[in-house]
């Protein structure tokens, strides 16, 4: 699958997370507020029909009352149908239609059959769920068929039961306005969630457009990198995650092209520092062939100093690019690294002597120090520290070796006298193939790669190294490595 074809994966994924989201909530808010209307609208019916259902057992005991029985209300259906209606508080005026055609029908039959008032199915008003019944049970205004489904609720006059007033069963409304009411609600919610529903996709969308366009722009300029192109960067337009990931992007694109120049350096540096010995080799040896230098020892003196020099550059290439890779073998072992300094001056002591440099030595150690160290890699650091002071410092010069103990690290100093270096070029000494003076002669100062592997050693040893200005107007050393407690 290409790119694009993940991109716009991703953003239909997206798309499709945030609508599926937003349609989930929309569906539990409808059904939480259709649940809450209907429960709310049901309590209140029911809350009417109990105040209506007082004030019709109210009326009819006032009509037994006054009447002394239930003979004058017996087949006189309009009176029983203005009962009905004069119960309901929250009624109009006049009942409706349907209600005064219901006395039509036989005098007893309640509700009315023939005639169906407009109403929702699931409300019925109370006017037609109401059933009077005598003390005995015997049905005054009501259906037989209909008898086993009511609830009874008694009539009392002077503490005595005289009627039954009996409800079937089902909600019930005061007026077909409620019902009305209810259903416009109804519609309501259900165009609501549909805006709702088309809201969301049209959000959902947006939001997919505005986090798939950082990723198409990533996309893109991992692709540019891919290919070699390493100034590509990311715009950073936010402090979110994909912010974050804009800068860490950028920092790797940086870091990479910053490696790319490097190497490229690199190679031109091992092409020119090979080309020169090559060159002075192949000069010496056309001179030998054609009879212009004479096959003499010292001739044969001069290649052979020729091929060493080139063999030592090559040892100390493969020599960096070992310790580049983390790739030199250590064997660390606990060790002085007083003592071990010691025999690497002894060892090198004639070259000192024949360039008359003189050897400070200062040890501010009260006791022995032990550390946990490589014994040939910590004599290489010290001796191409040492060897670099016999090549560049002149002749009749001085070389102060201190020794001190800083916070639970043995420190020490390399100090040499002139010739100093510039303080602007002191943290670039231990860049591979950097010299101070780049006409200096390369019988003395090397290839400029000694000071770049001693920086990849301390490291190695979890130390620290650095160069200053030395108090003899030369060049200080500093290293530092952790001591074992």
């Amino acid at each position: 699958m290409g790119r694009a074809s993940m991109l716009k994966t991703i953003r239909v994924k997206l798309f499709l997370t945030f609508l599926v989201t937003t349609l989930l909530i929309v569906l539990g808010m409808y059904v939480f507020m259709r649940w809450s209307l209907d429960r709310g609208f049901t309590e209140f019916v029911e809350t009417r029909q109990r105040e209506q259902v007082t004030n019709l057992i109210e009326g009819l005991t006032e009509s037994y009352a006054g009447n002394q029985g239930w003979g004058a209300l017996t087949g006189d259906k309009q009176k029983w149908v203005d009962l009905l209606w004069q119960s309901n508080p929250h009624g109009h005026h006049r009942p409706p239609l349907w209600l005064k055609q219901s006395p039509a029908e036989a005098n007893d039959v309640w509700p009315p059959i023939a005639i169906e008032p407009p109403v929702n199915r699931r409300f019925i008003p109370l006017e037609l769920r109401a059933m009077l019944l005598n003390a005995d049970k015997s049905i005054i205004f009501g259906r037989k068929e209909a008898f086993q489904q009511l609830s009874l609720q008694p009539i009392r006059y002077q503490d005595k039961i005289v009627g039954f007033l009996g409800l079937l069963p089902g909600k019930t409304v005061n007026q077909v306005s409620e019902i009305r009411f209810m259903e416009r609600q109804s519609e309501a919610f259900i165009w609501i969630a549909l805006l709702m529903i088309v809201l969301s996709a049209g959000l959902a969308g947006l939001l997919a457009y505005t986090l798939g366009r950082p990723l198409k722009r990533i996309t893109t300029a991992a692709k540019a990198l891919a290919v070699g192109h390493y100034d590509s960067r990311l715009p950073v337009e936010s402090n979110d995650e994909l912010g974050q990931l804009a800068r860490n992007f950028n920092d790797m694109a940086a870091a990479w092209e910053q490696s790319e120049q490097a190497r490229r350096r690199w190679v031109a540096d091992i092409s020119h520092e090979l080309r020169t010995p090559l060159a002075v080799l192949r000069g010496e040896l056309e001179a030998l062939q054609d009879g212009i230098r004479p096959l003499t020892k010292e001739a044969i003196d001069s290649l052979f100093g020729d091929v060493m020099r080139l063999n030592r550059l090559t040892d100390d290439l493969y020599q960096l690019s070992l310790s580049d890779q983390g790739a030199l073998s250590y064997r660390k072992v606990q060790l002085d690294p007083v003592a071990l300094l010691k025999e690497d001056l002894v060892a090198l002591k004639p070259e000192f002597q024949n360039k008359q440099i003189a050897i400070k030595w200062t040890n501010n150690l009260t006791d022995p120090v032990s550390i946990y160290a490589d014994p040939d890699r910590l004599s290489q650091l010290y001796r191409n520290l040492l060897t670099n002071s016999v090549n560049y410092t002149d002749s009749k010069g001085q070389l102060a070796i201190t020794l001190s103990l800083e916070s639970d690290k043995l420190v020490l100093n390399f100090s040499d006298s002139k010739p100093s270096v510039p303080e602007h070029e002191l943290p670039k000494l231990f860049d591979r193939f950097y010299r101070v003076e780049s006409s200096r002669n390369r019988h003395h100062g090397g290839a400029g790669l000694g000071l770049a592997i001693c920086s990849n050693i301390v490291e190695a040893h979890n130390g620290t190294i650095q160069a200053q200005s030395s108090p003899l107007n030369g060049l200080t050393i500093r290293i530092e490595l952790p001591i074992s407690s």
